[in-house]
């Protein structure tokens, strides 16, 4: 596992706490500061920086990822209830499919809001390296 997806990994495990942002930074920055080297550190951010999309879909799914999955969470109840009632097995598929692409939709928004906080991170350690010096 590299250095980039292990602090991503920190990331996603720091976005399970329920705190503001600044205090993830901080519980962040402290873990990145003990275990990751300045010139690694550099080179991580660089990656990041280079593997963030800027689409306008992206940037949407990072920052309101329930709400683009939630039509699809209903596609999903909905094929479920059709399925049920009038015992039609094709309605199954739309709860499939739309179960599928609702959890990908999450999954790509937590991990990319995960990658925007470890990038969040590095910049105020590196705004912190410069004040200090």
């Amino acid at each position: 596992m590299g250095q980039l997806e292990r602090l991503v990994l920190m990331a996603e495990d720091e976005l399970t706490q329920y705190s503001t942002d600044a205090r993830k930074i901080e519980k962040l920055r402290q873990k990145i500061g003990l275990s990751v080297p300045l010139q690694e550190q550099r080179q991580v951010k660089e990656a990041l920086l280079a593997e963030m999309p800027t689409d306008f879909v992206s940037q949407l799914i990072e920052t309101q990822r329930q709400t683009v999955a939630l039509p699809f969470w209903g596609i999903a109840g909905l094929g479920l209830l059709l399925g049920i009632s009038f015992t039609q097995p094709l309605d199954f598929i739309a709860t499939v499919a739309g179960g599928f692409i609702a959890f990908k939709i999450q999954k790509r928004g937590w991990r990319l809001q995960a990658k925007r906080l470890v990038l969040q991170t590095l910049e105020e350690i590196e705004t912190r390296m410069t004040a200090s010096t």
